[in-house]
C-alpha cells in the first residue's frame, strides 16, 4: 500500500480523521505546556523594573478608561522596521506589573512602549488637549477635560492594595503613603519628595500639567506616559538582540 493510499484512510473515514486531529493537537499542546512545569518563571528578570507610583497608576487607569489602548499598542515586535521606529523590542518583564497589559496589535496611532521622555510634558499636555496643535495630521480626539478634572484620589490606596493582592510587590510603606506620594510627585518642593523618591527609584517629581497647586487627571496621564520604557537600561540587551 502506497503512502497516498494510507492517507486515504484518513480522508474516507471521518472518525479516524477526527481521532488523528485530536492526537496531533494533544501532542502539540503537551510540547508547549509540559516545559512550563519545570520553569520557576516564564518572565526573564530585568534590572530597573518597579511598580508604578500611585500617580502613574492613576494615569494608567485613566488611559484604560478613555480607551487609549484601542488605537495604541505597547508592544514593539523584534523586527528591524519596528525596532528602528520605536526602539528596543518589548520585554515581558516590562509588563509584569500591568493588570491588564497593554500589548495588543491595534495601531491607529503609534506604539507607546517607549514614549517616556521622548517628548516634553508641555508637548503631551498640548497633544492631549488638542492633538492637531502639535501633529497636524493626527486623527486622535482631544481630551481637554482631563486638564479641568481634579484627580480623585479617594480610592487610590485601594487600587494599590488590589494590585498588591495580584502580585505587584507594593510594600506596606508604599501602601501607607499613597496620598503623600501623589502630592510629592506633583510638587517637587513638597517636604516628602525625598521619601517618595526613595520608595520609587527612577521616578520624578514635577508639575506635569503646568498647573501649580492643582492636581488633575492630566497630571496623572502625563506621569504615566513619561514612565513608559524608561525603567530598563536597554543597552544591556542590545548585544542579545544583535542591534549594535
Amino acid at each position: 500500500m502506497s503512502l497516498m493510499e494510507k492517507h486515504a484512510i484518513f480522508e474516507k473515514n471521518s472518525i479516524v480523521l477526527l481521532l488523528g486531529i485530536v492526537i496531533m493537537i494533544a501532542i502539540g499542546g503537551l510540547v508547549e505546556v509540559v516545559p512550563l512545569f519545570y520553569l520557576k518563571s516564564t518572565i526573564e528578570k530585568v534590572e530597573g523594573m518597579r511598580p508604578y507610583t500611585p500617580l502613574e497608576l492613576a494615569g494608567r487607569n485613566i488611559y484604560i478608561r478613555e480607551g487609549c489602548y484601542n488605537c495604541h499598542s505597547q508592544m514593539i515586535r523584534p523586527m528591524r522596521d519596528e525596532i528602528e521606529r520605536y526602539g528596543h523590542f518589548s520585554l515581558a518583564a516590562e509588563s509584569m506589573y500591568d493588570h491588564p497589559f497593554q500589548w495588543g496589535s491595534k495601531r491607529n496611532g503609534p506604539d507607546l512602549a517607549r514614549v517616556g521622555n521622548k517628548y516634553s510634558d508641555k508637548w503631551h499636555v498640548e497633544h492631549m488637549i488638542n492633538p492637531r496643535a502639535v501633529v497636524p495630521d493626527s486623527i486622535m480626539p482631544g481630551y481637554p477635560f482631563l486638564a479641568k478634572t481634579e484627580l480623585d484620589t479617594r480610592h487610590l490606596a485601594d487600587v494599590v492594595k488590589t494590585n498588591a493582592l495580584v502580585g505587584v510587590p507594593y510594600t506596606e510603606d508604599q501602601i501607607a503613603n499613597v496620598a503623600v506620594d501623589v502630592a510629592a510627585q506633583k510638587n517637587p518642593d513638597d517636604k516628602n519628595v525625598d521619601a517618595f523618591l526613595k520608595r520609587y527609584p527612577k521616578s520624578v517629581a514635577r508639575d506635569f500639567s503646568g498647573q501649580p497647586g492643582k492636581l488633575t487627571e492630566l497630571d496623572a496621564v502625563v506621569a504615566y506616559l513619561q514612565v513608559l520604557g524608561t525603567l530598563v537600561d536597554f543597552s544591556l540587551y542590545d548585544d542579545k538582540a544583535n542591534l549594535r
